[in-house]
């Protein structure tokens, strides 16, 4: 393959401050509406309701899901959120729709369990896929519901001294733990068991496959396959060295999320810490490498339509070519924060470079 164009043409220095410049002036705008929301705060005459809408964090916000949180100012929109047990309770986790808007598969980005969230995690795994903009379950050759069933994860359990997830499924092949959901919900214990691991190591990638099922209850579990990368530091992005491995994670994270012949797409699961630094980065490097033809083609593309337009308005026409930097903005309209470091966009651009000479 060769580096398209586009990319060739985007790699001046002077460009790259002019976008770090840019994503950040508005992103910094949809910040301030955000702490508004955070501080409950009167909003300026300048700031409108329609913009007061669309980047509504409320149901973060709301106290009853404080617990819910692992960063107090971190709170999925109210139009992505992913809700767990839609026709039911729908019961709150900080996690958010995204369509890439090039490579134009659906994830859900999450910020790493907690306690207080494992049972409603795991849930979401365990519950039919309903894609945003559509009403009725996705459905396969089998006319069965189709469900989540891979599990990117971005963060270690501890890093640098300091807890970043927390851990809902047992470390030894065999074992069960059992999760209870969050007071006030009427949901079912749910057990947990890992069933195999494997390591892959030109990917540095902990591969787990893990079952759920309803405690004592007869039924056929739920099974997903959870892909741990390990060599993505918090707040920052892999050593040199480890870039070729993380170019082998996202091929292997594409091959075991592809569906069969005649299925659908189903979103994976993406997390780090936050769920929005390394996850953006991970979701805009995957998606332009969709779109360059290094990762498989969608099988069943969304239309980036499907995405409400933002009332920022689009980028300046300087940045039409640059793929990037279109991608990266149109995350951040999706989940706050995405790609959250000036060295996670350049890893974007690197990245691509690498993979596509």
């Amino acid at each position: 393959m060769t580096t398209p164009p586009w990319l060739s043409r985007s790699r001046s220095a002077s460009h790259h401050k002019h976008v770090q410049r840019t994503l950040q002036q508005r992103e910094s705008r949809r910040a301030f509406i955000r702490y508004l929301y955070l501080k409950e705060l009167a909003p300026p005459k300048s700031i409108s309701r329609q913009l007061l809408d669309h980047y509504s964090i409320a149901i973060g916000c709301n106290p009853d899901n404080g617990n819910k949180n692992r960063y107090g100012d971190i709170m999925p929109y109210d139009r992505t959120l992913v809700v767990v047990d839609p026709l039911g309770t729908q019961r709150y986790l900080n996690a958010s729709w995204c369509l890439e808007q090039f490579g134009r598969k659906w994830w859900i980005a999450s910020q790493a369990t907690l306690p207080a969230t494992a049972h409603a995690f795991l849930s979401l795994i365990r519950q039919p896929i309903t894609l945003p903009g559509t009403t009725q379950t996705t459905q396969g050759r089998s006319q069965q519901p189709n469900r989540v069933k891979t599990v990117v994860q971005l963060t270690q359990i501890v890093e640098g001294g300091r807890r970043k997830a927390h851990s809902y499924f047992p470390t030894k092949v065999g074992r069960s733990i059992v999760h209870y959901p969050e007071p006030g919900s009427s949901a079912t214990a749910l057990r947990v068991t890992l069933l195999q691991v494997v390591d892959i190591a030109d990917a540095c990638c902990v591969k787990s496959t893990v079952s759920v099922t309803e405690e004592n209850r007869e039924e056929d579990p739920v099974t997903f396959q959870h892909l741990l990368y390990t060599a993505w530091p918090d707040r920052g992005v892999p050593e040199p060295d480890d870039q070729k491995s993380l170019i082998a994670f996202l091929r292997l994270v594409d091959t075991t999320n592809r569906p069969a012949p005649g299925d659908p797409d189903l979103p994976a699961i993406v997390g780090c810490s936050a769920g929005i630094g390394r996850t953006g980065t991970f979701i805009a490097i995957s998606s332009l490498l969709r779109h360059e033809g290094y990762l498989t083609a969608a099988a069943s593309p969304h239309s980036s339509q499907s995405v409400s337009s933002p009332p920022l308005g689009p980028l300046p026409s300087a940045f039409d070519e640059d793929l990037v930097a279109r991608e990266v903005d149109s995350l951040r309209e999706q989940r706050p924060g995405m790609v959250q470091q000036a060295s996670q966009l350049e890893l974007i651009y690197s990245l691509l470079e690498a993979a596509l000479v």
